[in-house]
């Protein structure tokens, strides 16, 4: 498969959500990431708000770039990010070129 990371999200409307193989698949591709009610999730971990909070700031802008934004749950030393594309009604290979997107962040704020 083509490296996640270097992929841009497309516009889907009208596009099938993912089969549950190619969902699998790609999960494979990544670490942490799991299939929670109808989307894909991970708990990023911090040290303290401050990281966590640049780790936010910083997917937010990935986000507004790719036109492809996550549900965020932001606790003082963690976040919870939830992918799924509404405008096909499921999980699409946004999700993961996000999620690929989110954990390369990891780095750089940790």
């Amino acid at each position: 498969m083509t490296n996640l990371l270097h992929q841009r999200c497309q516009a889907l409307e009208g596009h099938a959500p993912m089969s549950p193989e190619a969902i699998h698949d790609h999960l494979a591709q990544l670490s942490g990431w799991q299939l929670a009610n109808g989307a894909i999730e991970k708990t990023f971990s911090f040290r303290n708000y401050h990281e966590t909070m640049g780790f936010v700031n910083a997917l937010a802008w990935i986000a507004n770039t790719e036109d492809h934004h996550p549900e965020l749950r932001v606790f003082y030393d963690r976040c919870v990010v939830r992918f799924d594309t509404h405008s096909v009604g499921g999980i699409s290979i946004n999700d993961f070129i996000c999620a690929a997107k989110a954990d390369a962040l990891v780095a750089f704020v940790a």
